[in-house]
């Protein structure tokens, strides 16, 4: 029965959050520069970590062999 009335109150709640969004118009979707920027230093220090690790790898493969 709480949770009923609970969804109840909410209702009205989340249908004024929609409304409220749909009379700023419509989004363009537009990425900012500063996502970007953290989106390529993202993936430059992901592909910098992985060569860093192929390189130690293959440097010290034959003496990893042995253990």
């Amino acid at each position: 029965m709480k949770l009923a009335v609970r969804l109840a109150a909410v209702a009205p709640w989340l249908q004024g959050r929609l409304d409220a969004g749909r009379a700023r118009g419509r989004d363009r979707g537009d990425i900012s520069i500063t996502t970007i920027i953290i989106w390529v230093a993202a993936v430059a220090g992901a592909l910098l970590i992985a060569g860093t690790i192929a390189v130690v790898m293959s440097k010290y493969n034959g003496k990893l062999s042995g253990l």
